[in-house]
């Protein structure tokens, strides 16, 4: 002990021990200083934090600044799989970080936007760091999405403003629902805002930040998570535990124990029994970690949501809408408002202190979610894509233009009733709606539908011919017709012979006053006898060859009155007859036209017409005999100069309402003349240069009575007609009923194509052409004036979208004038030069007395006296 002693005084360790209990005092005498000085403490430590957070939010700035957006387009196809859609979230995920080494985390996010604002039902963006540019262009989704880079958008202050951000609610390492394709999980966020009015300054955005899961986050997520799982496993065990000692302890001091004892014998009161506490289970981690047990797929999300207008309660009104919305995506986790409420208050993202740091974050596209967003991609489905086929995406004023009364740049489609309830005229730009088809039984309301448009065009200056075999169209839309201003435009040609004495008009399709081209009439008067008789080169040459040699005559004979100034003296088609059997008649009429005959001509007529039996010329002789034989059609057909002139009525833009009336035979060689006739003076609008063309609109009702007359002719129209600046609008109870080629031109070019209710097997051509999306029976169960119709706007299609038909009396009320629609008619009627049918009559009759006259004081008095091979007794 004493030889201790010397060594604990030893100078070197009592040094050492010295300075051991001064740093301890002074440590203790700072953190004294420290604790009765704190505030210094707190400022250091502030100044550090506010230094590196600006340090950090100069740096994410900067990174933010080099970003790019790219705008999706899909197809109207557009229907990707679960594959695709997954491996686009990989793209997404892989694009968040393409940033600089220095760009703070928050900066390394790509950026999904779903916008609207009115103008489009829901734009699709995705916004991310510029190196990532060609990984987001190049998209799993193929040719059905169109992708664009994307300018930036400025958005025009508004007067009231929303904003919210959405966090996970509920148990946090559950997943969210899994919402199928079909339907679309973006339709309730496009039902949601199908209702803006841009008008009203209306605006509604939803943005989705994807990040990559940092690994430190994520390995102190689980060590929190498994933590919690233990304790709560720990606290489990513990209560259970006191529930077994209680339960023991209750029954060894009952009742019954006790009069047990006392029956046994046996006393139990010397000891308890032994209770075996239970043992806490292991927790299985792929039970407590949920979605978080694997690093495969998982990312951190950052949802923000703001809405505005400038009329007050539509943005809070929205915000409650998408709110609903996102409710679909709710499973065992939801989106839920971050925030809380208190009593009619809530306090969130349009309050202090977090509003400031919501605008950071939307105006600079920085990512920092709550830490509960954490998800895996397979839960993000719904929102990886833009809408596919299976969304319904409503109609706005920028997908389908709204109708304006006297504007010939629209043309009135039919009325779209909104999501609200709310009602617009629709319409199509009138430049790119080239041929129209409407479908459906009789009395749908595709009449009413097509006198709409043709009453609406008529009033904003254009032209147009409706030719209607039944004329109950000029009866219903006399009344909205029957202007002053219009009255000088409009023509009737009514074949119908109705009232006691009834009115015609004339023409005469081989006249030549009108400077047509020779070898042009005859080709149309040609082809319209060829096409209602059924002649071709294989079955009927001789009578194609016969009759266009006739008409080559007439012709020639018609253009030499014309320049004689003598066009009351042109011949008309039932001329023909006299130039077969009529041997003085014809001798004299090819001698007047001689000159005006190429050589080919004469010789047939010198050579070999003589050699035809008197049989071979029935086969044109029968149409022409019934013709002669109705007075309608002979008067009509067999004045020397017709009031009817379907080129004159294009270039002046008149209203002509053609009414043939009839079905028959003798109806259906009439259609068909005036069916030839129409293309025929549309292709002569060649001679015009394309940009002083007037715009001329048809309307066909009933085509399946027109196309049986004129099939091939009015195939070529839906064909060629484009070309000339001449547009058709055609309508019929039957697709299938319609000649194969009609059928496959109109459904080839239709720019519009309608129908109403009818029979599924009726409607079924029609719905196979929209990929039968509405089926078959969703068309046959709509209501009256009731259609689904698919629309071309800005060279897209749009649709099929169900629209209301536009009702006369509604929709033109304004217009109607019924105490002058008499005044309309004979206006009408005047303006076509109607006459009285007796009267035509006899007109006709004299006529060939005035054809022979003309001929013979033109004929060479050598030429009179040629004799042609032919036997007299063959013509008698």
């Amino acid at each position: 002990m004493d030889s201790a002693v010397p060594h604990l005084t030893h100078p070197a360790a009592q040094s050492a021990a010295g300075q051991v209990l001064g740093a301890i005092a002074w440590l203790a005498g700072a953190v004294d200083w420290l604790y009765d000085h704190w505030y210094f403490l707190v400022l250091a430590v502030s100044l550090c934090w506010g230094a590196g957070e600006m340090v950090v939010r100069r740096l994410a700035k900067r990174a933010s600044a080099e970003r790019m957006a790219l705008e999706l387009t899909p197809s109207r196809h557009f229907d990707p799989g679960l594959e695709e859609i997954f491996r686009r979230g990989v793209q997404l995920a892989r694009a968040s970080t393409s940033m600089p080494w220095w760009a703070p985390r928050r900066s390394k996010t790509v950026q999904i936007r779903l916008r609207a604002d009115g103008s489009s039902a829901l734009r699709y963006r995705v916004e991310g760091p510029a190196g990532a540019q060609r990984l987001l262009s190049i998209t799993p989704f193929g040719p059905n999405v169109t992708v664009e880079r994307a300018q930036p958008i400025a958005d025009k202050p508004r007067e009231h403003v929303v904003r919210a951000e959405f966090i996970l609610r509920g148990k946090l390492t559950g997943p969210l629902r899994e919402v199928p394709l079909d339907p679309d999980p973006l339709q309730p966020l496009v039902d949601a805002v199908s209702d803006l009015r841009a008008e009203l300054g209306d605006l509604a955005e939803v943005r989705l930040d994807i990040q990559r899961a940092p690994k430190w986050a994520l390995r102190a997520r689980r060590l929190q998570l498994m933590s919690a799982a233990r304790r709560r496993e720990r606290r489990d065990t513990q209560r259970v535990g006191r529930w077994v000692r209680q339960d023991a302890t209750g029954i060894e001091d009952s009742l019954l124990w006790n009069l047990q004892a006392l029956v046994t014998g046996k006393d139990g009161s010397g000891g308890r029994r032994l209770v075996m506490p239970p043992v806490p289970r292991r927790v299985d981690p792929g039970e407590a970690l949920g979605k978080l047990a694997d690093d495969d797929d998982l990312v951190r999300v950052q949802l923000l949501v703001m809405c505005a207008s400038n009329t007050g309660g539509r943005a809070e009104a929205r915000l409650a809408q998408l709110q609903a919305a996102f409710d679909i995506f709710g499973g065992s986790s939801r989106w839920a408002m971050r925030g809380w409420r208190l009593g009619p208050w809530r306090v969130g993202a349009d309050q202090w202190p977090t509003r400031r740091g919501f605008e950071r974050r939307w105006q600079l596209g920085q990512c920092q979610p709550p830490r509960a967003n954490w998800v895996r991609l397979d839960e993000l489905v719904g929102l990886l894509k833009p809408p596919t086929l299976y969304c319904r995406l409503p109609l706005l004023a920028g997908d389908l233009p709204t109708f304006e009364h006297g504007n010939p740049d629209l043309l009135l489609q039919g009325i779209y009733r909104k999501s609200d309830g709310r009602t617009r005229l629709v319409a199509t730009h009138t430049a790119e709606t080239l041929f129209e088809c409407g479908v459906g039984k009789a009395g749908g309301g595709k009449t009413e539908r097509a006198l709409a448009q043709a009453i609406a065009w008529a009033h904003s200056g254009g032209g147009l011919m409706f030719v209607d075999p039944h004329r109950d169209s000029w009866a219903r839309a006399a009344t909205f017709l029957a202007h002053d201003h219009l009255m000088e435009r409009i023509a009737l040609i009514d074949l119908s012979t109705a009232g006691p004495s009834p009115m015609l008009s004339s023409w005469n399709p081989i006249a030549m006053h009108h400077g047509q081209a020779p070898h042009e009439v005859v080709e149309a008067v040609t082809d319209a006898f060829a096409a209602v008789l059924g002649w071709d080169d294989a079955t009927a040459p001789r009578a194609l060859t016969i009759l266009t040699s006739c008409l080559a005559v007439l012709v020639a004979v018609n253009q030499a009155a014309c320049q004689a100034g003598r066009s009351e003296d042109q011949a008309t088609l039932f001329h023909i007859r006299a130039l077969i059997s009529d041997d003085g008649f014809r001798r004299t009429a090819l001698a007047a036209v001689a000159d005006r005959l190429d050589e080919e001509t004469r010789q047939w007529w010198q050579k070999v017409f003589p050699t035809f039996l008197p049989d071979a010329f029935a086969v044109v002789l029968n149409p022409l005999a019934r013709l002669a034989a109705h007075p309608v059609t002979r008067a009509f057909l067999g004045q020397p100069v017709g009031v009817y002139n379907s080129r004159a009525a294009m270039d002046q833009g008149m209203i002509v309402w053609v009414c043939p009336g009839g079905n028959g035979p003798t109806d259906r060689l009439l259609t068909a003349l005036l069916a030839r006739d129409l293309l025929r003076a549309v292709r002569s609008r060649r001679d015009t240069p394309e940009g002083q063309r007037r715009l001329f609109k048809l309307y066909f009702d009933e085509l399946i009575t027109l196309t049986g007359a004129a099939p091939e002719t009015i195939a070529s129209m839906f064909e060629d007609f484009r070309k000339y600046r001449a547009t058709v609008h055609g309508m019929t109870q039957l697709l299938g009923r319609l000649p194969a080629p009609v059928r496959m031109s109109l459904t080839q070019n239709a720019s519009t194509l309608a129908s109403t209710a009818g029979s599924q097997s009726a409607i079924a051509p029609i719905t196979a052409e929209w990929g039968d999306k509405p089926t078959a029976g969703e068309v046959a169960t709509l209501d009256r004036y009731e259609h689904y119709i698919s629309l071309t706007v800005n060279g897209r299609r749009i649709g099929p979208v169900r629209l209301t038909g536009p009702h006369l009396d509604e929709v033109f009320a304004d217009y109607a004038r019924p105490r002058m629609v008499a005044a309309l008619e004979r206006a009408a009627r005047a303006t076509a030069e109607a006459q009285p049918l007796t009267e035509l009559l006899a007109r006709a009759a004299a006529q060939q007395d005035r054809v022979r006259a003309f001929v013979t004081e033109r004929a060479p008095a050598a030429a009179a006296d040629v004799q042609l091979s032919k036997p007299e007794k063959r013509y008698t």
